[in-house]
């Protein structure tokens, strides 16, 4: 996002907000080197249900994140069960 972007107030679209956020998120896990489960899943799947329940209704339950580890790969995975109607 440019200054000028700022200063005029364009807003970016969701995607490349969320985007960049895991981005960081996944940035910052690596660094840190550690091997339990990241602290900003569960915030994460609140902000999710937030952005999803805009669109479709859904329960809380509906909605599971899971980072897993295999060798050198992080593999964040998000399961959103949707209903067959939306509103």
């Amino acid at each position: 996002m440019s200054l000028i972007s700022m200063l005029l107030g364009e807003k970016k679209k969701s995607a490349s907000v969320a985007k960049e956020r895991l981005q960081i998120i996944l940035a910052r896990e690596r660094i840190g080197g550690s091997s339990a489960q990241p602290d900003y899943l569960p915030a994460l799947q609140r902000e999710l249900m937030a952005v999803v329940s805009k669109y479709v209704s859904i329960n809380p339950d509906d909605i599971k994140v899971q980072l897993e580890r295999q060798d050198n790969l992080e593999v964040l995975e998000v399961k959103i069960e949707l209903p067959e109607t939306t509103r």
